[in-house]
């Protein structure tokens, strides 16, 4: 679970929702047409601009923003260093079966282990990170969907209760639920975008970044095992690869 993600969500909400109550109560905020023009209508509207997989796939995407898987650069450089002297020591042969932290690691070792040759691994596993960054920017895409398309559906919404108003003049009682469409629409769309959804698509293009990263690592380990080189030199060779701080926070430890 990510902590910052979970206390940024709920207290970014639980200020607003705190500030609408110190107002005078969640009553004038909640107005069910202009839920169904925001959240309905931003739903099938981003469901319009994605294949139904990748629209569906998306949410569950969208929970790596709360639970992520993230990769341990640190561990990998260890088990790359053991791998790398174990290779030297007593072959390729000698890598079978051993323990590695994820599939794309194992895939690429038992590449090794089966003896093809440097530029084939490399060419197979930079097509599954293409592959990879692909899957995830399809997933991103729905996401920036959510953020446009809810704000404009606000937007519609305020145009809707504006001509209601305005055609409702003459009945002053009419004035005031046309006005709380048009202006708690906006309110919702805003909303969506900038607290729910920004925020997400913030973190997946971080946790993205930093899953290419890691399995940028796992190729330039594995092209220096089959190269042959020592455990002292592929340890340095990928954290001089790290991001700054996290090359600092392994070297540390």
């Amino acid at each position: 679970m990510d902590i910052a993600s979970l206390v940024g969500l709920i207290g970014a909400v639980g200020m607003i929702i705190g500030s609408m109550i110190v107002a005078g109560g969640l009553g004038p905020f909640i107005d069910v047409p202009s839920l169904l023009i925001v959240g309905g209508g931003t739903f099938f509207a981003v469901m319009f601009t994605a294949p139904m997989g990748t629209f569906l796939g998306s949410f569950g995407s969208m929970a790596k923003a709360f639970m992520p898987k993230l990769p341990k650069h640190g561990k990998l450089v260890e088990t790359m260093v053991e791998l790398s002297d174990l290779a030297r020591k007593e072959g390729m042969m000698a890598l079978e079966n051993q323990e590695v932290p994820d599939k794309f690691f194992e895939k690429g070792l038992q590449m090794l282990v089966d003896g093809a040759d440097e530029p084939k691994m490399v060419k197979q596993l930079q097509q599954e990170i293409k592959s990879m960054k692909t899957r995830h920017e399809a997933s991103q895409g729905v996401v920036k969907g959510w953020i446009d398309i809810a704000p404009a559906m606000g937007m519609i919404g305020t145009l809707i209760g504006l001509v209601q108003m305005l055609g409702n003049m003459e009945d002053p009682k009419s004035i005031g639920p046309a006005m709380a469409v048009a202006l708690l629409t906006t309110l919702y769309g805003a909303f969506l975008a900038n607290v729910i959804f920004g925020p997400i698509l913030s973190k997946l293009e971080t946790y993205s970044a930093d899953e290419t990263i890691y399995r940028e690592l796992v190729v330039a380990g594995l092209r220096n095992i089959a190269k042959g080189e020592s455990g002292r030199a592929v340890q340095d060779q990928m954290v001089a690869s790290l991001p700054p701080k996290v090359a600092e926070k392994l070297l540390a430890a």
